[in-house]
């Protein structure tokens, strides 16, 4: 399959110390280009110089995202030896503070960017 538009290439995102393997970087960066899109209302789609904010703030969202996906996986909050008890995560609120975290990091990151004329996350008013 071929990743075109990625905001984030996989050189780059090696040398910034990304660990991934190629193939599970192109899946997650293609989720993170589209949580950018959502905020930017698609204003980098198709634009050949991406600002180094965009590609830093795909790279912390590609190691959110990775890290939400161990947290949910884990599934284990807390575990007790003694009278054994464990309590399990709670994914939902997982997946809703990973979710804040990554609209807050792609408000900090790109807020004053501006492509085209244009600042990328201005919704109009």
């Amino acid at each position: 399959m071929d990743f075109k538009g990625q905001y984030l290439k996989y050189s780059d995102y090696v040398s910034l110390g990304g660990t991934l393997d190629q193939p599970s970087f192109n899946v997650l960066e293609f989720e993170a280009r589209r949580r950018i899109d959502e905020v930017t209302h698609n204003r980098l789609v198709g634009y050949e110089e991406i600002p180094d904010e965009v590609k830093m703030c795909e790279f912390n969202i590609i190691d959110n995202i990775l890290k939400s996906y161990n947290e949910v996986n884990r599934g284990i909050d807390s575990e007790t030896v003694g009278s054994y008890s464990v309590n399990y995560s709670d994914v939902s609120q997982i997946v809703k503070n990973k979710n804040a975290e990554i609209e807050d990091m792609i408000i900090t990151y790109l807020y004053g960017v501006i492509v085209n004329g244009e600042h990328i996350i201005y919704c109009g008013v």
